[in-house]
């Protein structure tokens, strides 16, 4: 694997759990009244989606289950369209997509050390 492609992989792994951390405790209301986990939120999908379209088109071909063009789909909503942005699609994202995304990584980077 591309040492590069390692780094953003490490990267989205690092962000999805940080995601997980912000929401836990917490209930899909609460990102409607808490603009800090909102934004913590949607500025970790952000960084899992930048590091995911970053990596190589090799390396995605050769990780066919990890879902490479909803993850860069969901950064470009957040990032090009932040005002119509979905509390509730981020709070699933967060709490629904992320945590198989962080299951598969872990799996992925401990089994290319």
């Amino acid at each position: 694997m591309d040492p590069h492609d390692r780094t953003r992989l490490n990267d989205m792994l690092d962000a999805a759990r940080k995601a997980r951390e912000f929401a836990v405790g917490k209930t899909r209301e609460a990102i409607h009244d808490d603009d800090m986990l909102y934004f913590a939120l949607v500025r970790a999908i952000e960084i899992v989606g930048e590091a995911a379209s970053r990596i190589t088109p090799e390396t995605r071909a050769a990780l066919p289950d990890i879902p490479w063009r909803g993850i860069v789909g969901m950064r470009n909503k957040v990032i090009h369209d932040y005002f119509a942005v979905d509390r509730d699609i981020v709070w699933d994202t967060a709490t629904g997509d992320l945590p198989p995304l962080i299951d598969k990584l872990e799996e992925i980077l401990t089994r290319d050390e």
